[in-house]
């Protein structure tokens, strides 16, 4: 039943906000409007911001938000603003910063008050309708902050501007290094930091069923990308058995689907058995980056078939019919947490009859449920394992669970699907497309090649400001493009060009990676550090402009701006950008020995810098066959550029003639040993040299 009221969202495009646009809350958008009515009438700004696959987001909108007395204290009160955090993660970053400094813990939904010039002084996340879980209730919250502001308003604001110079003071980094470093000298990267950053990660390793640290668990595939990159130079077993039991164990529990493909946001219970069931494009993209190196490595099909049945995932339910992919699924639906995802066992015995009994062993689902009364599909014993114990034909046992899984395909279709977050995101499109485009590459599939080169098309034709700039906009939605790129669209955008040019050896990719550069180096830079600002210079509706070094569950903007400029340096032969990469680095180098796992991309640029960039060359008729030759081999911490031309506008091509039998150059620094004639010796060279 449609509700009697509605709010300014409803002119809004972000599903988050029109989730909110019935309430009876008089709710506006972030923008001049409630900014300045706030300052007009001298009201407390109450700021809430979720996501649309939010579970408490919702949770606490059908409590409080539809409630109409609560609503009729929030208008009376404050000047009430939702943000989807997707789309103003730049408000979001500085408004979880200051609850977490008030409370010392945060979350979505994030409800933060604000004195008229949008400076915080209280928030928290959720909070019930009445009092419950040792939180005090909204209603509670709503008139105490209410009465504070008409008895103690100076106070307030007194305690506002503290905690505004707080998060200035906080957000600094130390600027250890002024001048140009010289990494020999100083010995700033050693192989020591990169075994000690391998025991830290351990020590939190969960060595029964994978991942780090306990519950809620999240993937941290840049801290298993990290354990593979390790083992390679190191041949560290332990390092590889932990990165892979991770990925294993994952691939069998309940956070990933079996039956439709995708990886959820993270895991409630330490098994990976039960997750919040939301399903983010982004998790998505970075599950099949770190399968591509495990495909690479083992050779093992399961991680091959995860790969495709993730993309075919994105592809089913999060694209776009011009090829732009979607943000997320929701994680309720029809109100209920997991109702899309989860069977009770007389179902699947009536759909899948004979072959019930072996399909109900192998996901373990019973009588009684696993999860809440209830069965989510997972796997407690390989498959190998559980056809040798159960003395099944491998060929049987594997046409009989795919046609099962069929059938659940299709009898979950008539259910009704959690709600789709349609917004299109320019950073997560641009994690997938370097994502695609890397299972393109070592698989050699070229309908994998259309499917990036289409996003990257879509995003080129959407997410460009103006013809005459490379400054780009962050969300986009029904033909409309909201708010200014940040960092990590910009980062991530060259990450993926960078990925794009080793799939399709097309140079334009390397020359939109330099100019997206150069625009980041210009609008987002501090001059007096070496770190990048979370948002453009010429942004002005935020209180703090953040910079964001953690990586988190995306790698932070300055990580990757780091190996991208390391990378760009060698390829166009900019040493400055070398030098800075290094100086972001060595700034933070105690922390990311230390703590790895929450810095996961800097752990990988580290070692990088211990081992060096394999600058990789091939000039002749056949070099781009012999490219992907060597492309679909796991060699960590390379530039591969392929030409059949020599190209002296590129170092790395420069002065290597062209020959009807293609050489293979192998250099670091610009210093190459002798060219390789086949793909053989050059393997051979390469495994020889890391032992």
């Amino acid at each position: 039943m449609l509700s009697k009221f509605s709010n300014r969202l409803i002119n809004e495009t972000s599903p988050y906000l029109l989730q909110h646009a019935h309430n009876p809350v008089n709710w506006f958008a972030w923008g001049p409007e409630a900014l300045q009515k706030a300052k007009d009438e001298q009201k407390v700004i109450l700021v809430s911001i979720g996501y649309s696959a939010c579970h408490w987001c919702h949770v606490m909108e059908k409590e409080s938000f539809e409630n109409e007395a609560i609503a009729a204290l929030m208008n009376e009160f404050f000047i009430s603003i939702k943000i989807d955090r997707e789309e103003r993660p730049d408000l979001d970053h500085i408004y979880m910063d200051a609850v977490q400094a008030i409370s010392g813990s945060g979350g979505w939904p994030l409800n933060v008050f604000l004195t008229p010039d949008t400076k915080p002084f209280y928030g928290g996340t959720y909070y019930p309708p009445v009092k419950a879980f040792n939180r005090s209730s909204w209603t509670e919250v709503i008139n105490a902050i209410a009465q504070s502001w008409k008895e103690r308003r100076n106070e307030i604001e007194s305690q506002a501007e503290n905690l505004v110079a707080h998060l200035s003071q906080s957000n600094a980094v130390t600027q250890k290094f002024n001048g140009a470093i010289n990494v020999d000298e100083k010995n700033l990267f050693t192989i020591d930091q990169c075994h000690n950053m391998v025991a830290n990660i351990l020590k939190s390793a969960d060595k029964t069923w994978g991942g780090f640290g306990r519950a809620p668990k999240f993937p941290q595939t840049f801290t298993i990308q990290y354990l593979l990159q390790y083992q390679y130079f190191t041949n560290s077993s332990e390092a590889r058995k932990q990165a892979l039991l991770s990925l294993d164990k994952m691939l069998q529990g309940g956070i990933y689907d079996h039956i439709g493909g995708g990886m959820a946001r993270y895991s409630t219970d330490n098994e990976w058995l039960a997750p919040h069931f939301e399903k983010m494009l982004y998790d998505n993209a970075l599950l099949i980056d770190v399968l591509c190196d495990a495909w690479q490595i083992t050779n093992n099909e399961k991680y091959k078939t995860a790969i495709y049945k993730t993309i075919a995932f994105i592809k089913n339910e999060l694209t776009q019919h011009d090829g732009g992919f979607y943000a997320a699924l929701d994680a309720d639906s029809e109100g209920e947490e997991g109702k899309y995802y989860v069977w009770q066992k007389l179902e699947i015995d009536n759909i899948l009859g004979k072959d019930a009994p072996l399909f109900c062993n192998f996901f373990d689902i019973s009588e009684n449920g696993n999860w809440e009364q209830t069965n989510i599909l997972r796997i407690l014993k390989p498959s190998n394992e559980f056809i040798a114990d159960n003395k099944i034909d491998p060929y049987e046992f594997n046409r009989i669970i795919e046609n099962c899984l069929k059938k659940l395909v299709s009898e979950r279709a008539k259910r009704i699907k959690p709600a789709l977050d349609d917004k299109i995101i320019l950073s997560w499109n641009a994690l997938a497309i370097k994502a695609i485009a890397k299972a393109a590459l070592i698989l050699q599939d070229e309908s994998l090649v259309k499917m990036a080169e289409n996003n990257f098309i879509f995003i080129e034709r959407h997410f460009i400001k103006t013809d005459s700039s490379p400054e780009m906009i962050h969300t986009y939605k029904n033909g409309v493009a909201k708010f200014p790129a940040f960092l990590d669209d910009y980062a991530y955008l060259i990450s993926a060009c960078l990925q794009l040019y080793e799939l399709t050896y097309d140079i334009s990719y390397l020359e939109k990676a330099k100019q997206y550069a150069c625009y980041v180096i210009e609008y987002f830079s501090d001059n007096e550090n070496v770190f990048f600002y979370f948002t453009n210079k010429d942004q002005k509706d935020i209180i703090i402009r953040k910079k964001e070094i953690y990586d988190g569950a995306v790698p932070s903007g300055n990580s990757m701006m780091a190996s991208n400029l390391s990378k760009l340096s060698v390829i166009f032969n900019i040493p400055g950008w070398e030098e800075r990469a290094s100086k972001m680095l060595a700034q933070i180098i105690d922390s990311v020995e230390k703590y790895p796992s929450s810095f996961g991309i800097w752990a990988s640029l580290l070692q990088q810098h211990v081992y060096g960039i394999n600058e990789i060359a091939i000039v002749g008729l056949n070099a781009k066959e012999l490219g992907n030759k060597i492309a679909i081999n796991y060699i960590p911490y390379k530039v591969l550029m392929v030409s059949t031309i020599e190209n002296a506008r590129y170092p790395l091509l420069k002065s290597k003639p062209a020959s009807l039998d293609s050489l293979i150059y192998l250099c670091k620094n610009y210093n190459c040993v002798s060219p390789f004639q086949t793909i053989q010796d050059f393997l051979l060279y390469m495994n020889k040299s890391i032992k």
